[in-house]
């Protein structure tokens, strides 16, 4: 049977795992939006079969972490100024969710979680083996090749996000804004 990828690309999901407590997580309200449901739906939800959620499947944000949160993501600024902290579920807590919402965007949805989780963990186990190979390697190599294996430790640090520019540029040679500002 093909993944229903249709629904929410695996991507998409990717981008809605943080880190938290060394935890892989994703927050209540990014889970909601997922399954199609109101943040109060879920966790509503949740405390209505709180014994299935014990604290490494689940906890609550503290007003630091979520302070942290709002500061290094621009998408949980809606966050700032809420009197609640959100609900972070981990793999598990992911998991359970599907026992506990049952409808069939849900068990969909739920599927697609977890091969993101999956895809993560091979991404990162992928990385951990190539830094390992590395190592080997420059330990069996004399001096000659130190620069070699700083280019290539430098190409595996992923790169910064481009920053989008503000404002305009006004090009040489394009004079129409002058004759208008009659300059």
């Amino acid at each position: 049977m093909k993944p229903p990828e249709s629904i929410v690309p695996t991507d998409t999901i990717v981008t809605k795992i943080v880190m938290v407590r060394g935890e892989k997580v994703l927050l209540d309200r990014d889970l909601a939006e997922l399954y199609g449901v109101t943040t109060k739906v879920l966790n509503q939800a949740v405390k209505r079969n709180a014994r299935r959620f014990p604290s490494d499947f689940m906890f609550r944000l503290t007003r630091e972490e979520r302070d942290e949160l709002v500061t290094n993501c621009d998408r949980f600024q809606p966050l700032k100024h809420s009197s609640a902290t959100p609900y972070a579920f981990t793999e598990q807590g992911v998991a359970m969710l599907s026992s506990v919402l049952n409808s069939e965007r849900a068990i969909e949805v739920n599927i697609l979680i977890m091969r993101a989780f999956v895809r993560l963990r091979r991404m990162i186990s992928t990385h951990k083996e190539l830094l390992n190979k590395l190592n080997e390697m420059e330990k069996t190599y004399d001096e000659q090749f130190r620069m070699v294996f700083e280019a290539i430790r430098e190409l595996m640090i992923p790169p910064d996000k481009p920053r989008k520019r503000i404002g305009f540029e006004l090009k040489e040679g394009n004079t129409s804004f002058g004759k208008r500002a009659g300059i």
